[in-house]
């Protein structure tokens, strides 16, 4: 049988599952209480929230101890939903007054607050309604006295499946044994499906109908790039299958060859493949793949899952880090992209009919100057300890760059006033993500220092498609002739313009293999890609002539819809490149 779900990480993984049973339903057990127990059950209360606090901080202990930033934020954030006063207050209320046991009272408020964000529009505040309901799930246990399936140590190669994989069970994984997961719900914005993605773990998320189809032991093959999970495996295509796997992995080692070759095509015409990363953690992992930079640092993690903004000093050090491990190569520090799909409750931001038409970005430090100063003089100092760049987002205007440049100037003025050390000559640049800002390229290069298009926001405004919405998410396409032809304006600006002026994209585009030719072949000079796509990306611009890639782009931009471009550019990959990219 074959099911599909969401492809939430990329790979494929051959192996038994270990299915991860929910807890017993809380509501067979002692729903209240004599008004006498009440006192036992709130110290039980107590009680359990210390353990599942002890339990929580020895995993980000652990994580953090690895390098592993972003396991270790995920998990902070749940020890500050467990500590959270209003979590408490009210379960005490039940308790207290209610009579309520505590396993009633646990399980009816974590519910509630989970459901409350669970219905919010936000795709990011409604992934969070998992956490919510993990931590409420981590106290029950305890309350239960229901020993929890230890995942830390596995004997053998494993696919994890339940109905749902929390992200504290994915922080204490085996990932030298879990080889993939699969669960009937989640999605590409889940805590999960970030880990997933970080520990290079295939998964397979939203998978309706999963748990029916399966057994614990049973042998299931798992592809987390197509989103498909085949459940009869049989001993004859079993070992067909691992071959398979086998020979794939060999192909794709085959590619750490490339890992110190420049990104240049064989006629000698090369363009600088960096990296996106969302922690300090992610310029270990460039590194190792041999990229030539970042071309893109998500601060807003910085700022995302805690209860206040990070101070200077923090943003400081955790910029100093990437830059010094980068060693002198190219660093673009985004700022603080908050707002649409990505919301922080210390910012009190308002509820908005349109998210990603409203308060976000860009917009939101020019509005609260000093959180933006904040950041802009951490980027600032961190910048002696290497190359860095500042790059707004969602700038739609001359006016907003220019006012953003002159709050980059006031930071400088002050650093300098204070006898701060900084990188005096530190640029900025801007994502090109808004139609308006790609049409009017022209004048916006005359105070950026380079351009990145988001092809992401820039594919969903062009076509007025919200990527998130399921009902016409298929209309969202990069390879629209509407979006392409604004990207060919953006290039061919930035490149006219001379100088040290640039065009690179930081999108979800640069790491589509099927997009590679055409944006090479359009005179684009930077990719900023997935760690995990950047070796496929090099192969293909090592594996053609500059003449060709700009015969392909041409020939491309002459076709009148998507599919048509999008299958011209598939036939257009060499044929020698192919099973690399699978």
């Amino acid at each position: 049988m074959l099911l599909r779900g969401i492809a939430a990480a990329p790979g494929l993984a051959l192996a038994e599952c270990l299915i991860v049973q929910p807890l017993p339903d809380p509501n067979t057990v002692a729903q209240s209480v004599a008004s006498d127990q009440t006192e036992s059950e709130l110290a039980l209360f107590r009680y359990a929230v210390e353990v599942a606090s002890a339990q929580l901080q020895s995993i980000a202990d652990r994580a953090a101890a690895a390098g592993e930033t972003t396991r270790a934020e995920i998990i902070g954030a749940q020890l500050l939903m467990l500590t959270d006063p209003l979590l408490a207050e009210e379960v005490q209320e039940k308790i207290s007054i209610r009579c309520y046991s505590a396993v009633r009272a646990v399980y009816e408020t974590t519910e509630e607050q989970a459901a409350i964000l669970a219905e919010l529009e936000d795709p990011y505040l409604r992934e969070r309604s998992a956490d919510v309901k993990d931590v409420g799930q981590r106290i029950l246990g305890i309350l239960m006295g229901v020993e929890q399936k230890d995942l830390s140590v596995l004997s053998a190669d494993t696919i994890l499946v339940g109905r749902e994989i929390t992200p504290s069970q994915m922080a204490s994984l085996d990932t030298a044994k879990v080889k993939g997961i699969v669960a009937e719900i989640g999605g590409k914005t889940s805590h999960t499906a970030i880990l997933a993605n970080n520990m290079e773990i295939a998964a397979v998320l939203g998978c309706q109908g999963l748990l029916a189809a399966v057994q614990d032991g049973m042998p299931i093959l798992i592809d987390g790039t197509q989103g498909t999970v085949e459940t009869e495996i049989t001993p004859e295509n079993r070992e067909q299958l691992r071959q398979e796997i086998s020979r794939r992995r060999k192909v794709q080692a085959s590619l750490l060859d490339l890992v110190d070759k420049p990104a240049c095509t064989r006629d000698g015409f090369c363009v600088e493949l960096a990296a996106n990363i969302m922690d300090p953690a992610g310029a270990a992992k460039a590194l190792s793949l041999g990229a030539d930079g970042i071309g893109l640092y998500r601060t807003e993690f910085l700022f995302m899952d805690r209860v206040s903004a990070p101070g200077e000093q923090e943003q400081y050090e955790a910029y100093s880090k990437v830059l010094r491990a980068m060693n002198g190569k190219p660093v673009i520090i985004r700022t603080m992209d908050i707002g649409g799909d990505k919301e922080i409750a210390y910012l009190n931001l308002p509820k908005e009919e349109n998210p990603f038409l409203g308060y976000r970005a860009i917009r939101i430090c020019l509005a609260d100057q000093a959180l933006f100063m904040t950041q802009l003089r951490a980027i600032l100092r961190a910048g002696v300890h290497g190359r860095a760049l500042i790059m707004y987002p969602m700038i739609a205007s001359l006016e907003e760059l220019q006012q953003a440049n002159l709050i980059l100037q006031a930071a400088k003025d002050s650093l300098r006033a204070e006898g701060i050390e900084f990188d005096e000559k530190l640029a900025a640049g801007i994502m090109v993500e808004i139609p308006s800002a790609a049409v009017t390229a022209d004048l916006l290069i005359k105070e950026a220092a380079f351009f990145s298009i988001g092809s992401n926001d820039l594919t969903q405004y062009t076509l007025a498609v919200d990527r998130m919405n399921e009902r016409i998410s298929k209309l969202y396409n990069h390879f629209q002739p509407g979006v392409l032809r604004l990207i060919r304006s953006v290039i061919e600006t930035a490149n006219q313009a001379g100088g040290d002026k640039f065009a690179g994209m930081c999108g979800e585009m640069a790491s589509d293999p099927k997009a590679t030719l055409l944006l090479l072949g359009l005179g684009m000079t930077e990719f900023s890609v997935n760690p995990a796509a950047l070796l496929k990306i090099k192969k293909i611009i090592s594996s053609v002539d500059m003449s060709y890639a700009r015969e392909v782009a041409a020939k491309a931009m002459t076709l009148a819809t998507a599919e048509q471009i999008e299958a011209y550019l598939d036939s257009a990959l060499p044929e020698a490149v192919r099973e690399y990219l699978l």
